[in-house]
């Protein structure tokens, strides 16, 4: 039963989001196209346009949620976020020809006994939904399975609400679902050869 509430409500949240033809349109009205983006590291500087499109885009995804993150939460989030400086995780940014990030994905390390196959975790990937469907959520992964893979990280997973859109984007990709202890799923999803994902996204 769960599953197909899961599945009802994959396709509901995916008739609400445009269409790739209707985001291109738009992108053409505002004097841009997919080659003005820049997709790039992500840094101290970018922390309070980070905050808001973190914000921003978390409360367009579970918009049901009746005291969402503010942007200054999410801002001081970042803030902890870089003060670690190690190059164990990773932030990359997808950057309009005026400057304003729409979209981030963040990479960091993983470590539990319950999931001993797995040492990376992608952790965000949110694009505003103006700059949706446009590849734009590969093209952040794979820079996110890159930093991975330079650091000798070859598993990757991630936590996702099962009845969120973004879910078929995973599986299209070969993300695997993980199932508990008493084989529900709740969201997590796991590739264990990120090489393979790699070859996939290019």
């Amino acid at each position: 039963m769960k599953a197909l509430l899961h599945t009802v409500l994959r396709m509901l949240r995916t008739f609400r989001r445009p269409s790739r033809h209707v985001n291109l349109q738009r992108m053409q009205r505002r004097g841009e196209s997919l080659s003005t983006l820049i997709i790039r590291e992500a840094t101290a500087r970018d922390i309070p346009a980070l905050g808001a499109l973190h914000a921003k885009t978390w409360s367009d995804t579970y918009p049901r949620v009746i005291h969402p993150p503010t942007a200054q939460l999410r801002e001081h989030q970042w803030r902890e976020q870089f003060k670690v400086t190690d190059g164990r995780w990773c932030c990359y940014v997808v950057e309009n020809s005026r400057g304003q990030l729409v979209g981030f994905a963040k990479g960091i390390p993983f470590k539990a006994e319950a999931m001993p196959d797995f040492n990376g975790e992608l952790s965000k990937i949110y694009l505003l939904r103006g700059y949706q469907r446009l590849g734009l959520g590969s093209r952040l992964l794979e820079k996110v399975v890159q930093h991975f893979l330079q650091r000798g990280i070859r598993n990757m997973l991630l936590f996702a609400d099962p009845g969120n859109a973004s879910c078929r984007f995973y599986e299209t990709l070969g993300a695997e679902k993980l199932f508990d202890r008493k084989g529900a799923f709740h969201g997590a999803y796991g590739w264990r050869d990120l090489q393979e994902l790699l070859n996939r996204l290019r």
